[in-house]
């Protein structure tokens, strides 16, 4: 997959595709109806696909000190789109001056002048230009005035639940990542730099790998079994079972918020690397034990909890992505 972050100058061989266009945080299984519908497209007119997006997300540049809510950063859903089989992603930066395009000068210097594209495939919902002036109808008025198609994708969901980013994150805030999975059509995850923390889990034989994660939605606090991708320098992630405690470790008076990852059966050095925390189950709240002894005791636990619950075919992740999202791109 070609990433590209700039609408000038775009090279000549990602030009003429057929883009989906959105936010596509979390890149559930709404967006990827809108991003298979592009894929469809694109295969009729022999041209690439590819999905044009914003970074930052547009609601965290205009309300930059509102709570994080983010589902997925720049480099997961890379991750992700690459996994689709998508042939481009345009991540374009949102700045002042892109936040002050007329929804016509997005259209005509962005996708006309920018990607020359075939085709465009939006949501239903796909708001566009300064004071959100574009509308669905205003980007078809648009495509017929400068000659590329438009496709407009209704909402869709199953057993009256739409597939949205809000409501995954309500699930997440209930400590509920198996449901939110499955609206997701993957595993919620999150990644990043493995720093220091204070080293306790050592001295108990728990080595943990922590993860600040201030920049996502916060789920429910407490403790997962998680698995751990970790990626080579040929591109390739491998996963790793886990078990993990997202919170403030009160045992300990700890206020900051902290992902600490401890991974089974696993021995190396982590510090300094980027990794994936794919959240699969939630285990238990987090809670202030009276000593050492008694916290040891329960991570015990909760290392045999992750075990069983990893050890189920519906949580591998692997099998849940390949079945569950192929088959959706399918339909």
């Amino acid at each position: 997959m070609e990433i590209q972050r700039r609408y000038r100058d775009v090279p000549d061989d990602l030009k003429g595709a057929v883009l989906a266009i959105g936010n596509f945080d979390g890149v559930h299984l709404g967006h990827q109806a809108v991003i298979g519908q592009a894929q469809k497209i694109a295969a009729e007119l022999d041209v690439k696909s590819g999905v044009l997006t914003f970074e930052p997300h547009p609601r965290e540049f205009f309300a930059p000190d509102a709570p994080a809510f983010r589902l997925s950063m720049l480099d997961t859903r890379a991750a992700h789109l690459n996994w689709l089989g998508v042939d481009i992603m345009a991540a374009l930066e949102f700045d002042k001056s892109f936040s002050e395009k007329s929804a016509e000068a997005f259209v005509k210097d962005v996708l006309v002048d920018g990607f020359a594209v075939s085709h465009v495939v939006v949501g239903y919902d796909f708001i566009f230009g300064h004071k959100r002036q574009g509308t669905t109808v205003v980007l078809s008025e648009l495509g017929k005035k400068y000659g590329f198609g438009v496709s407009v994708v209704e909402p869709v969901g199953e057993k009256q639940v739409i597939y949205s980013s809000t409501a995954i994150r309500n699930l997440l805030s209930e400590g509920n990542p198996l449901v939110a999975a499955s609206l997701l059509g993957h595993w919620w995850e999150v990644d990043g730099v493995v720093i220091k923390g204070d080293q306790r889990g050592r001295t108990i034989g728990f080595p943990t790998a922590n993860i600040p994660i201030t920049h996502y939605h916060q789920p429910k606090q407490g403790v997962y079994a998680v698995r751990v991708g970790m990626t080579s320098e040929d591109g390739a992630t491998s996963w790793v079972d886990g078990v993990a405690n997202f919170g403030s470790r009160p045992t300990f008076d700890k206020k900051d918020v902290l992902l600490e990852v401890h991974l089974l059966d696993f021995d190396g050095d982590l510090y300094g690397k980027k990794i994936r925390v794919a959240f699969v189950d939630f285990i238990r709240p987090e809670m202030k034990f009276g000593g050492i002894e008694e916290l040891e005791a329960q991570i015990k636990k909760d290392e045999g909890s992750a075990r069983e619950i990893l050890s189920r075919a519906e949580c591998r992740q692997d099998k849940y992505a390949d079945k569950k999202m192929k088959r959706r791109l399918a339909g």
